[in-house]
């Protein structure tokens, strides 16, 4: 009798598969892909995926068998097994390290899973006997793990049960559960579209002469138009002195309209869902893009800020759409979701599905059986960097939009894979093409391009003509000189700030920091309140009064003495964005100051609260970090301000350069973007570095050759391919013994290849020390090999008894 046994991957970071066995009909049953629930190791249940189905029977050890089957068909396909294969072989970490990162938590229950009562079910006639005895069981104890669950229904086998519980959104599992938000309609007025030229104003007011209450409402309506601002219905209502079923009685004579800002733009007149025309050098560009794509999978379509980038992806995305095949729409930030969504969902309406890690579990769940099952409300996903690991069957583009971003890079956990080279691979599996849009395009996707790797398409006017802002350097040193700051504002600044809100126009500043203050002092003794945990002094935050860790989260009051010496002395050092605002709001007290970082934006509608408030022009100037500089898009903001662009310059890293022209270009680009030239302020100490000069001239090729030319020199990357080792423990020595054998070892193996060992500029992190070494890999060398050998000297490295415990991590392509 032949015996059946499946591979599965387990949501472990093991190297490899493992065998179980099964009966006859499961094998029959099981297909590549579906999950079964299988015990590991003494106690432990996980979830796991079957990756294969044979006879072979395992040498090493006695299969055990398999608890049970979890679904009815495959949840995960054949395409993203090959594309799991790549990133596991590629980034150099297990596949139980992508199957854990790729699929939402709901699907990967454990024995140690926590399972929490949803407070917000209450209908309890829908649920099954053993579902009612849980949910009666989560009545009296907050909480219970799936072993418990085990142990009150006396079965083996429940998985399937809390499945079923978290289907019918009874119960969650522990993960952050976020705002319910219902989004605050404000209701607003207009004149109706009847009424626009004065002749037809004053039969308005002659038909009116008898209802004076309602003539009055007209009147007041346009003393608060001279403004320019949307009007609130309910402001009209105070400043004309009526109730609100006047205006009702004007809405219905069809004098006036009310209409919502939330669910439609100001600017959106009318329900418009073809595509808007494009240009003519949007034109050219989108004909160029088709042409790329016939010889070229990948293409590179470097358009400058305001450019239009989004409506030629339209356009190509429409076309797709139109074979029947998906989309899927990449961005860096999640912030920037909330705006392409509202410019999509005009074109595309419900074909629209968003899958981000602000999602709730369950919404994520839904996404994903839609794209499982090519629903028409899952062609287009937009998504960050996760979205890359969804089920799709026939996809026919993708989109990395703002191909540059840092943040498609993930550092932390393993898989360390980059969402935009891991997109291309993914395009190349589905046979479909790949679009990298970016104002500042990477210089290894531009190198790509111009070597001819990549198709190459140029967009370099501004949509509607619109000339690219004015930009002016400010030079600290010489403000400090002459006594002319205000705080952290130069005179300069704060007379473009004025005068742009004089012209009733929006302001942004940035600034590259959160929270008040990055450094304590005490001026007597000079020393500042450490993170207990890292190797870096705490910043202080001002709205809650008390110091914090950005590593950590470690906090503590803010000391009214200095730890050290007790003397009472202790001052600030530095600023970050919520100083500024402070600032600002005593220096322009009659308008209204927001800021955008990490701290405004926790919750799932953080950023569409700001966001929308900014585009109402409920807010005058907005602060913020770098989530700021990510194409989003505002019709009324004349001047950028950038506070201190030195802090970008000097960081200790090879791409700096690059990386703070990417920032400042694109912060900039949000200047200006509707009919006239904006403005760019940015305060410096060293207004001649080559790269603010490159940057106030938006020179990206002079740019490019010059940091190609330091590459080249240094060997960097794109010539040099980079592997990153960091080893981390608690204890200090252990650490640098390690560090120290595993260069040696490398080093036979690499030569002056190795750089290191190294510690980081912060190199301790919650108790933990860190050191680092670089392996560069030159042009000719074989990069399958290179890693073979790494991976090699890894395992002997592991095998050592004293650096067992040490965690090595593995960073491919580390930057």
């Amino acid at each position: 009798m032949t015996q059946h046994f499946i591979n599965v991957i387990l949501p472990i970071p093991l190297q490899k598969t493992f065998t179980y066995a099964v009966t006859e009909e499961e094998a029959n049953f099981l297909q590549k892909g579906m999950r079964v629930a299988v015990s590991f190791g003494t106690t432990k249940m996980y979830t796991a995926l079957v990756f294969e189905i044979h006879q072979t029977m395992p040498t090493l050890y006695e299969a055990k068998e398999i608890n049970q089957i979890l679904d009815e068909k495959p949840i995960v396909n054949e395409q993203q097994l090959k594309h799991w294969s790549w990133i596991a072989n590629y980034y150099m970490c297990s596949l139980g390290d992508v199957y854990r990162a790729s699929l939402p938590s709901a699907f990967l229950l454990e024995s140690e899973t926590i399972v929490y009562k949803n407070e917000a079910f209450t209908d309890e006639t829908i649920l099954e006997d053993d579902e009612f005895l849980i949910i009666e069981a989560l009545q009296h104890q907050s909480q219970l793990t799936i072993h418990q669950v085990a142990d009150i229904l006396d079965k083996k086998k429940v998985m399937p049960i809390v499945n079923e519980l978290i289907k019918k959104s009874a119960i969650y599992i522990k993960e952050e559960i976020y705002e319910q938000y219902k989004p605050k309609l404000v209701k607003y007025v207009r004149l109706h579209a009847a009424y626009n030229s004065d002749a037809s104003l004053n039969t308005l007011l002659e038909e009116l002469s008898r209802a004076k209450k309602q003539r009055e409402a007209v009147l007041t309506f346009f003393q608060l138009s001279t403004s320019k601002k949307p009007i609130k219905a309910k402001d009209l209502e105070a400043k004309a002195n009526v109730s609100s079923s006047i205006l009702k009685s004007l809405v219905d004579k069809n004098i006036f309209e009310f209409y919502h800002i939330q669910t439609d733009r100001i600017n959106f007149k009318g329900n418009t869902n073809d595509l808007k025309q494009l240009n003519d050098f949007q034109q050219i560009a989108l004909k160029e893009i088709k042409k790329t794509f016939k010889e070229k999978d990948v293409t590179l379509f470097h358009g400058i800020t305001s450019s239009g980038k989004t409506e030629v992806y339209t356009k190509l995305i429409q076309e797709v759409l139109d074979q029947g095949k998906q989309v899927l729409f990449l961005l860096p930030e999640i912030a920037l979701t909330t705006q392409i969504i509202t410019r999509l969902q005009v074109y595309f309406g419900n074909r629209i599905s968003v899958f981000h890690s602000k999602y709730s579990m369950n919404e994520r769940v839904e996404v994903w059986n839609n794209v499982l099952e090519n629903k028409s409300k899952a062609q287009i996903i937009l998504g960050a960097r996760s979205s890359i690991f969804l089920p799709f069957s026939n996809l026919g583009l993708i989109v990395v939009d703002e191909e540059h971003e840092t943040s498609y890079k993930q550092f932390e956990p393993s898989p360390r894979y980059n969402a935009r080279d891991a997109a291309i691979v993914l395009s190349n599996i589905h046979k479909a093409k790949i679009l990298l849009g970016s104002a500042t395009p990477s210089l290894e996707s531009y190198f790509n391009a111009s070597q001819n790797k990549y198709g190459f398409v140029e967009l370099n006017r501004r949509y509607g003509n619109v000339q690219l802002p004015k930009i002016e350097l400010i030079d600290l040193k010489d403000k400090h000189k002459k006594k002319e700051m205000k705080g952290h504002f130069s005179d300069r600044m704060l007379k473009l700030i004025q005068e742009a809100l004089d012209e009733k126009e929006q302001v942004i500043l940035f600034q590259n920091r959160r929270g008040f203050s990055p450094v304590v002092e005490c001026k007597t003794c000079g020393i500042s309140p450490q993170c207990p945990n890292c190797d870096v002094s705490l910043t202080f935050h001002k709205f809650r009064h008390e110091l914090r860790c950005h590593y950590c989260n470690y906090q503590r009051a803010m000391p009214n003495s200095c730890g050290a010496c007790g003397s009472n002395t202790l001052d600030t050092k530095g600023f970050g964005t919520e100083q500024i605002e402070l600032e600002l709001k005593e220096l322009f007290s009659d308008f209204k100051v927001a800021r955008m970082d990490l701290d405004t934006t926790r919750g799932k509608f953080g950023y569409q609260k700001i966001i929308g408030a900014f585009e109402a022009r409920e807010i005058d100037i907005l602060v913020g970090t770098q989530m700021l500089s990510k194409g989003l898009d505002f019709d009324n903001v004349s001047l950028v301000g950038i506070l201190n662009a030195d802090s970008m310059l000097n960081f200790p890293d090879f791409r700096a350069h690059e990386r703070a022209y990417q920032l400042m270009v694109q912060v900039s680009g949000r200047a200006g973007r509707s009919k006239k030239q904006g403005n760019v302020a940015i305060q410096t100490y060293n207004p001649y570095h080559q790269i603010l000069q490159q940057v106030s001239t938006t020179n990206y090729t002079e740019m490019y050759k010059e940091q190609l030319q330091e590459r080249w020199q240094y060997k960097y990357p794109p010539y040099y391919r980079l592997i990153k080792i960091t080893l981390k423990h608690k204890d200090y020595t252990k650490v640098d013994s390690g560090i120290n054998w595993l260069f040696k070892a490398l080093y036979n193996s690499f030569g002056e290849y190795v750089l290191g060992p190294t510690s980081p500029s912060i190199s301790r992190i919650r108790n933990q020390y860190i050191k680092n070494l670089v392996i560069k890999i030159p042009p000719k060398q074989n990069l399958t090999n290179t890693k073979a050998q790494v991976a090699k000297i890894k395992n002997t490295f592991e095998s050592v008894k004293e650096f067992r415990p040490i965690r090595f991590i593995l960073d491919v392509d580390a930057y």
